[in-house]
């Protein structure tokens, strides 16, 4: 059976999309858990350990507090309240940390820092899976024992306004509730009023024993303008007063109560120099952690300094202050100021109910428990806890019981501490099954990838599938029965859950046959070449005689740019690599065109004047036009010859043009550091983005406009032009609508709004333009001029990216959209036409230049520079698909235009259809490649120090930009099948 190569390679991405898809459900599993679930009530509390002696205490010791409210300020990162800006803008809170009756801390956050994930952290003290970070989109109800669970148990009534994650997660713990949306961060005031309306009525209620306040703002300003805009002190300094308010609330209430209350205030993550969040930054995982209550006496001249605690640790410590069972999955410890001004024998069975918790927990998740020094420490302190009790029973309050007691103490802390620590290294366990399955896919894939370049790359753009021939039936059948027994042998004999073997056994039968049907056509891929060396020997195909320095550049970067991936400061800082390859790339292109003006030789005509001329629509390989077959990968590879003669000016521009390229490259390097290295460094964007240098920017994002439409009209039909200056003026009217520019005559930003009319507007002309070219597509398969046709609507569905890709991007990267627009009609007029570059080497070109300028666009693989307010543009509420398609965009738009980019100059500049087929399969090659090699060295890597802070993060960029070259490999097919029936 024979199929194009473009169709092969986009059912090839398509398979290793699903293999990646399925590594990563191995790779990032959900937590160790214990036996024990939610559904179970909690058993009866251990009792106090007594040496020859019963204790009279069995019981769960009674709650500290009264009334709780815990108040979290999404993005509150621990310098916004301890540092400059807390002493600047939340003086009251200073107050309290600084002389008030309170306990600070900083509380570190695990990687992945987004809400939903940090949320589990701080009600069940667990640590959440990576994978959460996809997940914090839609986030599903919370199944592990958590503190609310337990409260809501108990009888009390827990009241909630903001953040609608929470009812999500807890959809049943509220008798009261009010929920706001997370993901419309453009804004940031009626997000927070929604939640404050409700304060001045509840404080003065008292039917309720916990109160959680969700605040949004802030995170919503760190998203748009970042941690610098001067909407963070405003923000602040309103939620200091909402502090005071609720705190003083409490105060009064407490005049008719036995007990205290306790005012929680803390963040759910913190925020990078950027204002995205998500990965391991100090900025991102270092939030404040202040607890406020009258119990808590301190003398004059007592300075406490925040000490550094975990995230989880605030889990258990609610539950002592509620007087509820510590949840079962917690790592955390307890905060220990909390109880420390208990009595002593009070502040022993709080440290034991942890230490035995924590002690469970390691028994049923690490098989050799008893070997753990922490678990020997929780068996020698509960011995001397024994001891300490008899003494106590026997009413001996001699200086011997106190000293016993405080040596007591000291033992349980270092067991906490000991026992949360070995928890939290071994809190995850690996899918080893579902990771080999899942690779071994991906590598069939890449092996029938690099097998089939001879053909997939010839003159015919073919490939002879030998599916239906009976030694491959045969092989197929043999290793599915192989499999399928492996299978059913790994399934009954795991002692650990697996994902794949949960599977239905349809879903898993249809895995595995996919891999045996893979594994028989490489096989037969690999036995081919003995059974036709005859006929290679008789029959001798032609053959490159050299490979030139540009296709030796190609191949050996981007092998090497896929090893060097194993580096963790590699992966920190790929757009280095990416700017070093697309630098050199610009020279060897210098040296070429120097080569082939200057000292060329072979007679071949000057390569300008097929530049000026161009090429017709006529098929070279009939005995057309000789000069347009420069896209045949099937033809001897020609160059021109020397630019001498009437073509000199033309000569001088093919010179130029890859140093002008290569100027631009350095000048968008300032515009966004990027990087663990370069993100902390203020570049050119910082600087535009500051309210001081509005006008600049707004001079800026004007000419950048201008020069969009300056470089996308000239293709463009009559209709399409006026949608695209109308669309382009609808961009910075948006902009001017949300105070990031400005009109000449706007003095002020006085009149902000969301600009959801305007982003609209630009909408329209969006998809009016998608459509005039989707219509001019269709008209090419029954119109007489359907090449032209043609050309014209693919340009038309590029232009139309190109104005949604303006709408989404922030004004200071409007440059870098420009930039891209340049440098690809410069390369298409000064490089790839005139030097003559195949199919494969201009779509090398084109990957690797997409990969720059994501990372011009100011992206890392770092999930907090992940710009999700683009994902918001125009929407009035949070809508999951449009926000996750737009996002998706945004991020990758730099990768998506240089592709459509290519779709446009082949299907222009070729006089054969097969020069689609031969750039789908090597865009799909290349893309595969370092995707295949980081699955590998991961899975190698899987106990490095850094897996989750730097390679975890890039497993899941990999995933997903192999997810947008099947797109891209799609949207190719699709066009060349087209191309095929004109």
């Amino acid at each position: 059976m024979r199929v194009r190569s473009g169709t092969f390679a986009a059912c090839c991405v398509a398979i290793e999309v699903l293999g990646v898809a399925l590594f990563l459900r191995g790779f990032f599993p959900a937590p160790v858990r214990s036996s024990s679930g939610t559904e179970h009530p909690a058993g009866p509390p251990a009792p106090e350990p007594a040496a020859g002696a019963s204790s009279n205490w069995t019981k769960l010791p009674p709650p500290l507090f009264s009334k709780v409210v815990i108040m979290l300020i999404d993005a509150l990162r621990d310098d916004f309240v301890f540092g400059s800006k807390g002493v600047k803008f939340m003086p009251y809170t200073t107050y309290l940390v600084e002389k008030g009756a309170s306990h600070s801390f900083v509380a570190e956050a695990k990687p992945p820092t987004v809400t939903m994930p940090r949320i589990k952290a701080l009600m069940t003290g667990s640590l959440p899976g990576f994978v959460d970070v996809i997940r914090n989109l839609n986030s599903p109800s919370v199944r592990e024992d958590n503190v609310l669970t337990q409260a809501k148990a108990a009888g009390k009534r827990i009241l909630f306004y903001g953040d609608d994650t929470w009812v999500k997660l807890f959809p049943k713990h509220f008798v009261e509730y009010d929920g706001t949306t997370s993901f419309f961060v453009s804004d940031y005031t009626e997000v927070d009023d929604n939640v404050t309306r409700h304060l001045d009525t509840v404080l003065q209620r008292g039917d309720w024993d916990v109160l959680i306040l969700h605040y949004l703002g802030l995170d919503h300003i760190g998203h748009v303008s970042g941690p610098g805009s001067p909407l963070v002190g405003r923000k602040l300094r309103e939620m200091d007063g909402i502090l005071m308010k609720t705190h003083a609330a409490l105060l009064a209430q407490e005049k008719t109560t036995l007990l205290p209350s306790l005012l929680v205030l803390c963040g759910d993550h913190g925020m990078s120099e950027t204002g995205g969040h998500g990965g391991s930054s100090t900025e991102e995982v270092n939030t404040a952690l202040v607890l406020i209550s009258s119990a808590f006496e301190r003398k004059p001249g007592d300075v406490r300094c925040p000490a550094h605690v975990q995230q989880t640790d605030l889990a258990p410590t609610l539950a002592v202050g509620l007087g509820v069972p510590i949840p079962k999955h917690s790592v955390g410890r307890l905060l220990f100021p909390v109880v420390q001004g208990t009595a002593l024998r009070e502040q022993l069975r709080f440290l034991h109910l942890n230490t035995v918790q924590l002690s469970k927990l390691l028994q049923e998740n690490v098989p050799s428990y008893e070997k753990e020094p922490g678990f020997e420490q929780f068996k020698m302190s509960e011995r001397l806890h024994g001891s300490w009790i008899r003494l106590y029973l026997e009413e001996n309050n001699s200086e011997v019981l106190f000293n016993l007691g405080i040596k007591v103490r000291r033992q349980y802390l270092d067991a906490l501490r000991t026992l949360s620590l070995s928890l939290s290294k071994q809190v995850m366990q690996y899918d080893i099954y579902s990771m080999v399955v899942g690779t071994v896919m991906v590598l069939e894939v890449l092996t029938l990838l690099l097998l089939s370049v001879p053909q997939a790359l010839g003159s015919k753009a073919e490939l002879d599938m030998p599916l239906l021939s009976p030694v491959s039936s045969l092989l197929f059948y043999l290793l599915l029965l192989i499999l399928l027994a492996a299978h059913v042998t790994v399934c009954t004999s795991a002692e650990s859950s697996c994902y794949f073997c949960s599977l239905p056994w349809l879903a898993a039968g249809g895995v595995m046959a996919l891999i045996s049907a893979l594994l028989s056509v490489v096989l037969a891929a690999l036995t081919k070449p003995f059974v036709d060396s005859q006929h290679l020997r008789t029959n001798p195909g032609p053959s490159k005689s050299r490979w030139s320095d540009v296709e030796l550049l190609t191949l050996l970067g981007t092998m090497g740019h896929a090893v060097s991936l194993g580096a963790s400061s590699f992966v920190e800082e790929e757009h280095q690599t990416w700017y070093f390859l697309v630098n050199t790339l610009c020279l060897a292109l210098c040296h070429e065109a120097y080569s082939t003006c200057f000292l060329g030789g072979d007679g071949e005509p000057p390569c300008c004047q097929h530049m000026e001329r161009g090429c017709d629509n006529t098929p070279s390989v009939q005995g057309g036009n000789p000069g347009c077959d420069m896209l045949e990968l099937g033809q001897a590879h020609r160059r021109p010859t020397s630019l001498d003669g009437p073509w000199g000016r033309d000569r001088w521009l093919v010179l130029a043009s890859p140093w002008l390229t290569l100027a631009c490259c350095r000048l968008l390097r300032v515009l966004n550091p990027t990087g663990v290295q370069g993100a902390h460094r203020p570049g050119l964007g910082h600087w535009l983005a500051s309210p001081d240098h509005k006008a600049a920017l707004s001079v800026l994002a004007a000419l950048s406009l201008l020069g969009i439409f300056a470089l996308v009209q000239s293709r463009c039909s009559r209709a399409s032009k006026v949608a695209m200056g109308l669309g382009l003026l609808g961009v910075y009217c948006y902009r001017v609508a949300t105070g990031s520019v400005l009109f000449p005559w706007q003095q002020d930003n006085k009149d902000i709004s969301r600009g959801i009319v305007e982003a609209r507007f630009v909408y329209v002309f969006v998809l009016g333009i998608l459509f005039m070219g989707t219509k001019d597509l269709l008209k090419s398969q029954v119109t007489a001029a359907a090449s032209k046709v043609r050309t014209r609507g693919l340009w038309e569905m590029h232009s139309g990216f190109i104005l949604l890709a303006a709408l989404l991007s922030r004004p200071h990267n409007l440059p870098v959209l420009v930039s891209c627009l340049a440098i690809q009609a410069v390369m298409a007029k000064f490089i790839w036409k005139p030097l003559r570059h195949d199919a494969a080497e201009v779509t090398v070109m084109h990957y690797w230049f997409g990969q720059a300028f994501f990372y011009f666009q100011g992206n890392s693989n770092n999930m907090a520079t992940v710009d999700v307010s683009a994902g918001f543009v125009g929407l009035d509420t949070y809508v999951a698909i449009p926000a996750a398609l737009l996002t998706l965009f945004a991020t990758y738009m730099g990768p998506v235009l240089w592709a459509s980019h290519l779709l446009n100059f082949l299907s222009s500049e070729a006089s054969s259809g097969s020069a689609l087929s031969r750039a789908c399969f090597c865009y799909a090659l290349v893309c595969s490649l370092p995707a295949s090699a980081y699955i590998v060295l991961v899975t190698s890597l899987r106990y490095h120090l850094f897996i989750w802070s730097v390679f975890s993060p890039k497993l899941l960029y990999e995933g997903t930009h192999l997810l947008v070259t099947a797109a891209i490999c799609v949207l190719f097919t699709a066009m060349d099948q087209t191309h095929t029936k004109l």
